[in-house]
């Protein structure tokens, strides 16, 4: 009766491994990891190894999950520059009105919502500074005010472009992928 249970808790161990594989939320995952942590310190402990078990709960797991939350928390987000005037930008804080990017912004945040991603928005004083911030890979995106109400995006990171494409709204914007020879400046005339 007592291998029945030896059995069990040692299946759970390859069981809690596929689910980290396959699982697509990295928030989930991390759940997960730290489960898998503790079916394997109780493994260890029905192996008689308490002192690997101890070690593996406190060190292995919490150290993995601590350094996976940070990695996930700093990227998994999309920085998109928009060029702002500073005026405006304060009269929009006082008032706590809209700009002109928000049904852009909204788009976005909802699309990458879905990917678990999150939107950060830095606006630039110029276009000349958001063409350099997005050369010298201080942002992902670069929001250039196009025709009309719309607006065209310029990603440098190819999975972003391959994501954001086929869901964009073409009516808020265009989207491109960004040519590192080529600045935005020349692609706007």
């Amino acid at each position: 009766m007592e291998d029945v249970y030896v059995v069990a808790i040692a299946a759970l161990l390859p069981l809690t491994a596929c689910m980290l594989v396959f699982q697509v939320n990295p928030y989930h995952a991390l759940v997960i990891r730290g489960i898998l942590g503790a079916v394997a310190a109780l493994v260890y402990i029905l192996f008689g190894a308490a002192d690997v078990a101890l070690t593996e709960a406190l060190v292995g797991t919490m150290l993995s999950i601590t350094l996976y939350a940070v990695a996930v928390r700093s990227s998994m987000s999309m920085r998109m520059g928009i060029v702002a005037q500073v005026e405006q930008a304060e009269q929009a804080e006082d008032a706590h009105l809209g700009t002109a990017h928000e049904p852009l912004i909204f788009s976005l945040r909802d699309q990458l919502h879905r990917l678990h991603m999150r939107l950060e928005v830095i606006p630039y004083p110029s276009l000349s500074a958001l063409d350099t911030a997005l050369s010298n890979k201080e942002i992902h995106t670069a929001c250039i005010p196009a025709a009309g109400s719309t607006y065209h995006l310029q990603t440098r990171v190819a999975r972003l472009y391959d994501l954001l494409y086929p869901k964009l709204p073409p009516e808020l914007a265009s989207l491109a992928l960004a040519n590192a020879d080529k600045s935005i400046l020349t692609t706007e005339k």
